[in-house]
């Protein structure tokens, strides 16, 4: 069986913002924010997630725990969404040019409701996934990002659930600590490519030796990794263990802030 890997969106093991500004800005006009989510891959055979809310905290906020000192953004729907989906350069959009406030947003926050499961490996029946946290204080990122009005922010979120995710122990109960990654899309640059053969799971990593995230190519051997701080790093390509495939490890790949970089295609063997 073809495992597949699941890196959620909440790589969240350092997740940069990259800001995307309008060279028309208008100062009278109000500051805008979108945010997506990516994912980062896990050995899972689903995660489920029910997003519920968007919500900033500014830098005047003294409480992190006060929850009056939060502004809820909404989303555009919210409802129950698989994670491992958002392979391959697949995102959902969690806000989409919503007016925000000048200042500094200190944190974000995302919210979740109570229908979260998740499905093993080699498992066909989905069970609970446990998120205090996400309903109580969310699952929050820090950001410390400037806002300025007449300017569009777009935030990518991505979640890792290789490390978000814990079996604890004896009771076998299944636990969220989220593990996010945030970064600004002005700020940073993309990296795409395919490789083949086709059917095969095939997950893709990037690191820097400070920031690493990673994906899945999706059905047409494609991938994406957005929210890439500029600098040099090692794309390492692993097939799944039972295709019997060579991994492929690319070194010195060069990422440039505003710009995608494509790689050539690459055959494993």
């Amino acid at each position: 069986m073809i495992m597949k890997f699941l890196k959620l969106f909440f790589s969240v093991t350092a997740l940069m913002l990259s800001v995307v500004s309008c060279n028309n800005s208008n100062p009278d006009l109000p500051a805008t924010l979108s945010v997506k989510l990516v994912d980062a891959p896990g050995d899972y055979q689903n995660v489920f997630v029910e997003v519920v809310d968007v919500m900033v905290k500014y830098e005047e906020s003294d409480n992190d725990d006060d929850d009056s000192e939060w502004e809820s953004l909404g989303i555009i729907n919210s409802g129950v969404y698989d994670l491992l989906e958002l392979t391959g350069g697949v995102s959902l959009d969690l806000i989409n040019n919503t007016e925000v406030s000048s200042g500094i947003i200190k944190q974000i926050r995302l919210v979740l409701g109570e229908n979260n499961s998740v499905v093993l490996e080699e498992e066909t029946e989905a069970r609970p996934l446990n998120t205090p946290s996400a309903q109580q204080s969310g699952l929050k990122v820090m950001v410390n990002q400037a806002i300025e009005a007449g300017f569009n922010y777009d935030f990518i979120l991505d979640f890792d659930v290789d490390k978000s995710i814990v079996i604890a122990g004896n009771s076998e109960n299944i636990n969220l600590k989220p593990v996010l990654r945030a970064s600004l899309e002005v700020n940073s640059g993309t990296l795409v490519g395919s490789v083949f053969p086709l059917g095969v799971a095939i997950d893709v990593t990037v690191s820097n030796g400070d920031v690493t995230a990673s994906t899945m190519t999706n059905d047409l051997g494609e991938f994406q990794i957005l929210g890439l701080p500029a600098g040099f790093y090692t794309v390492t390509i692993t097939p799944d263990a039972d295709s019997e495939l060579s991994n492929i490890i690319l070194e010195n790949v060069e990422i440039t802030v505003g710009q995608i970089t494509t790689l050539e295609s690459i055959n494993l063997e």
